[in-house]
This record gives structure tokens, sequence and C-alpha cells, in this order.
């Protein structure tokens, strides 16, 4: 399996927020575009203690279910629901971790039928290991491997749309030490629609006395919402999917730079906006 890397580019953040729910000219004279929705899928990750993160993605399947049967529950796709495979999605092993500092992997960007989509799961394959303390170990995910990791989305996809959605690891959370030594995969996934979200950047700087790169913890929160990032090399982050809303963020450098917690506060978020912080000094 070819391992596939991640750079951090400045331009992914003005693109996650411009791709969000917009509409589309229907020029197609036989009206066969009012059938299809455009979806587009990334990935990014919340913060997490280890060195590395490798997920194995094979697939992604979403529930198309009837109009006339939206109380359906079934997951296996039964009466009333049918799960279709997302084609065209760039399969491969990605470490989590590469992706923060607002970076994000684009997993599909395809045309699905138009209808109401119960759930969304990510199939992954059997190559999922965690980098800890510079070993590596294998990261158990048979769930996910058989039935895919199930997530809600519960939005309806009209045609000649562009929906684009967002998958939030949070590794931390996700990652669970068992008793013999090894790692099981449980993940607690964010998923947000970028339709109706905006977006948090800014890029923290250091004093010129400190010679080393400090990397920080950003963590945004408010009106039950957190959402977290590290800065990348450059002090950059970027914390995606965020509700229109009133946030506070602190930022937490780590410790061995000897450098104190920075607050933010009141840091307003509109629909489909970029809040820009600037530069912040620590």
């Amino acid at each position: 399996m070819k391992y596939l890397s991640v750079s951090f580019k400045s331009l992914l953040v003005a693109t996650l927020i411009s791709v969000g729910l917009v509409s589309c000219n229907d020029d197609d004279s036989d009206g066969s575009s009012s059938e299809r929705a455009n979806l587009s899928i990334r990935m990014t990750d919340a913060p997490g203690d280890y060195d590395a993160v490798f997920i194995d993605v094979q697939g992604i399947e979403i529930q198309l279910e009837a109009d006339d049967d939206l109380d359906a529950t079934d997951d296996d796709g039964t009466e009333g629901s049918e799960w279709v495979t997302v084609e065209d999605v760039n399969t491969g092993i990605y470490d989590l971790l590469e992706l923060t500092g607002g970076v994000s992997q684009l997993l599909a960007d395809t045309e699905v039928e138009a209808g109401y989509v119960g759930q969304m799961r990510l199939i992954l394959g059997p190559d999922n290991t965690v980098v800890v303390d510079g070993e590596t170990k294998a990261l158990n995910t048979p769930s996910a491997q058989q039935s895919g990791l199930k997530l809600q989305l519960n939005q309806r996809l009209e045609g000649g749309e562009n929906y684009a959605f967002l998958l939030d690891f949070d590794v931390e959370q996700s990652i669970v030490e068992t008793g013999n030594g090894g790692y099981n995969l449980k993940p607690v996934i964010r998923l947000s629609a970028e339709a109706n979200a905006g977006m948090v950047v800014g890029t923290t700087v250091v004093p010129a006395a400190l010679s080393s790169d400090v990397q920080s913890l950003v963590v945004l929160t408010g009106n039950g919402i957190t959402v977290s990032a590290y800065t990348n090399n450059d002090g950059d982050f970027a914390l995606n999917g965020v509700p229109a809303g009133t946030y506070d963020v602190k930022i937490t450098p780590q410790i061995s730079s000897g450098l104190t917690v920075y607050t933010v506060s009141d840091v307003e978020v509109r629909p489909n906006e970029t809040t820009d912080l600037g530069e912040i000094e620590l």
C-alpha cells in the first residue's frame, strides 16, 4: 500500500471555506443535472498525543432513503433505504497527525444521486497503525473493516447543488489503549457541513529569543461546541466547520517553551465566512 503524504498549504484555508453549499447553474437541456448533487468529503484531525496515526481509507458509502420512508432506521439498507458507494474516493493510508494547522485531505469530490441521506460510512482497510514513542503498533479496527464507521448525516441533497462535508477525527478520544498494550480505534468524529459554518484562522508568533519552533494547541469553545487544532511549523492554525456564534479561543504553547496560555475572547463567527485573528504574540 502506498503511503500518501499531506503538505501544509496556505491555499487550502481559502479553499475549505469557499466550497460550502452553493447553487449551480443548470444548463443541461435534458434536465439530468437536477437529479444529481455534487458531494465533496474532506478529512481533518483534532490533536492527539502520538507520534503518528495512520488510517487506511478504502471507501465511502452513503445511505439514500426513499422520500416516502424517511423514518426508516435500518442500518443495513433494507426496506426504505439503499447504501450507495461513493465513486472516485482517494483511497490510501493517511497520517491523521499531518492534518493539522488547517490542512485537510480530500477523500472524494464526485456526483451522487440527489435525495435524503441518512448516514455515511467510512470503510477502512487492515493497515491501520499508531506510532507511540517511536514504536509502531497495530491499531485494531474490526468494525470499520466490516461495516464501516457510521456517521449520522441526515441531510437532503438537492439536485444541482454542491455539498461539502468535513470529517474531523478527535484522535485523543478515538484511540483506546487495551490492557495488554494494544490499541483500538473507537472513532470520535465530528461531522460538519461547511455550507452553514465558518472558519477561524490565525498565526501564533513566539518571542525572537526562542530559537526552536513552538507548537501550540488552539481550542475554540462556546455554545456547547469545542473545536481544536495544533499550529503548524509556521504557527498557522485553522479551526474548520464552526457554527455561527461567539466563542473564546485558548492557545496553549508547549510546556517546554515556558510561555503562558493566551486567550482571545468574544470571537464572532459568521456563516460561510473566515474570521482571521491575525498574528497573536505569545
